[in-house]
């Protein structure tokens, strides 16, 4: 879950008032994503994250700037989003996420990857996660991954990354009768967003910690098994637990079989 710029986008840099020049055609992009999710993410995203959206109030037409977004968000959280020039690796990631910092990666992707992008470009970042870190729950258990990350061996980190890929990335939460998207990663994307939430060879399993851990996923594909809060209280419950000790069981148990579809699996 490393975030990163691959060689097909480059990283653009703010200047020194922190300021990111766009062009025309990513702006273009951005309204053109923000146009074809908006209805999507109001058809079949959770409340928590729909409240949040309403609350950051993203501009339609253009890219935001991240001291923009920063000020709605420390409004409800007191976090902030800093933008992320290059790679940047589980340890300066969990650090941040440790400071209420939320890295941004500064590209927007392609025409060619509108629909899906493995990268995590400033529409997933922003459209995806800032409403989530909104809510007072998800921004603290953010926070204490990045806690928790900061502290652990470097050993430990993919196990911990894989707690959050399936919470705040691609979870889903139970919403009365129905089973809603929650995770970042679904409401930034026009095409797994209504794969995760109507596709019926979708494996939805309640969500327990240590089958989490233990669950191989990829970042280049859609996810063939998503796991489901029972509300957004559970991530409390989650923080409230020894989330160090199901990592060293899971460690001992080891990874599950990869699912048929994960050839090549983190």
């Amino acid at each position: 879950m490393d975030r990163y710029t691959s060689e097909q986008y480059q990283a653009k840099q703010a200047d020194s008032k922190g300021f990111i020049q766009y062009t025309t055609e990513e702006h273009q992009t951005w309204e053109a994503l923000y146009n074809e999710q908006i209805g999507l993410v109001n058809r079949h995203m959770a409340n928590e994250y729909l409240e949040g959206l309403a609350t950051i109030d993203l501009p339609k037409h253009r890219i935001p700037q991240c001291h923009e977004v920063s000020e709605q968000l420390n409004k409800s959280t007191a976090w902030e989003v800093v933008p992320v020039p290059a790679l940047i690796g589980y340890d300066r990631f969990f650090k941040l996420l440790s400071e209420k910092k939320f890295p941004a990666a500064s590209f927007i992707r392609s025409k060619e990857d509108f629909k899906y992008v493995k990268e995590p470009d400033i529409f997933h970042e922003i459209f995806g996660h800032t409403p989530l870190l909104t809510h007072p729950i998800a921004a603290a258990f953010s926070e204490h991954i990045g806690q928790l990350g900061s502290r652990c061996d470097k050993s430990d980190h993919v196990w911990l990354a894989r707690l959050y890929w399936f919470t705040i990335e691609f979870g889903l939460i139970q919403e009365g009768d129905e089973i809603k998207p929650l995770g970042s990663g679904l409401a930034s994307s026009p095409s797994e967003l209504q794969y995760a939430a109507n596709d019926p060879w979708v494996e939805r399993h309640p969500f327990d910690i240590l089958e989490v851990l233990r669950t191989p996923y990829r970042i280049d594909i859609k996810q063939p098994i998503y796991f489901v809060l029972e509300n957004i209280e559970q991530l409390n419950d989650i923080m409230k637990s020894d989330i160090m000790f199901y990592i060293k069981l899971a460690q001992s148990q080891g990874l599950k079989a990869p699912h048929p579809k994960l050839k090549k699996a983190v």
